[in-house]
């Protein structure tokens, strides 16, 4: 499954790196026709970038799940992009991590990318 991301500051591009995981800078994609995971941060007080935005509204109906960066010092606000754009497109929040995240949240990540994958093919052969 792809992984695209916006990486504003490169906290995330940092964190996709040290997963090890080849993601797609979403400056990049110009065309897409395959299942996707988001990576991206939060804005401001909770806001979903506005890149990442307009690209959801022309790519969303591959979005398999997200994963968000964030800040803990605004609190409840905290990766609340990922809460948002989970609830509008109906698809599982992988994880939160702080700003770059840590070894942990990189092992994490690819764990649940590689169950996301494997939910997403058992889905289209089992398909009825």
């Amino acid at each position: 499954m792809k992984i695209i991301y916006y990486s504003l500051t490169g906290n995330i591009a940092r964190f996709l790196s040290r997963a090890g995981i080849d993601a797609i800078p979403l400056a990049e994609v110009h065309e897409l026709h395959d299942p996707f995971i988001l990576v991206t941060g939060t804005f401001g007080f909770g806001e979903v970038p506005k890149p990442v935005a307009d690209f959801l509204t022309l790519h969303h109906t591959f979005l398999r799940g997200v994963a968000v960066s964030g800040n803990k010092n605004f609190g409840q606000n905290f990766g609340k992009a990922g809460d948002t754009i989970s609830a509008q497109y109906n698809v599982p929040l992988l994880m939160k991590f702080e700003l770059h995240g840590n070894e942990h949240d990189s092992r994490l990540f690819i764990e649940k990318v590689a169950e996301l994958d494997e939910n997403t093919r058992r889905e289209k052969i089992q398909s009825y």
